[in-house]
């Protein structure tokens, strides 16, 4: 299964921030933090949709009137998604790990 997101047609929620700066040159520090940076934001944002859509649960469980079933729903399957995409995206890594460490130098 390929597994590419274009960061265009992300929810700016779960986009990570651009790798370049404003007048189009990339940071200094780019090609040292560029992937894991990058690793480290979507995982950050993966645990806030967890955390977001836990919360709206527990709120619909003691019945608050403000927050409704539909929007925890969606929450739910936000975070379910995204918890699904790092977890191909870890797989992936470890394959690739594997697969170089059973190279002949």
């Amino acid at each position: 299964m390929d597994l590419r997101l274009n960061p265009t047609t992300m929810p700016a929620t779960v986009r990570p921030p651009a790798l370049q700066r404003p007048g189009g040159a990339p940071p200094a520090e780019s090609a040292s933090a560029g992937f894991s940076g990058a690793l480290k934001t979507a995982l950050h944002t993966v645990s806030a949709a967890q955390n977001q859509a836990t919360r709206l649960q527990r709120e619909v469980q003691m019945e608050n009137p403000t927050v409704s079933l539909e929007e925890t729903m969606v929450a739910i399957q936000k975070a379910q998604i995204g918890f699904q995409a790092t977890l191909h995206v870890r797989n992936r890594m470890v394959q690739a790990y594997t697969d170089i460490m059973n190279m002949q130098v």
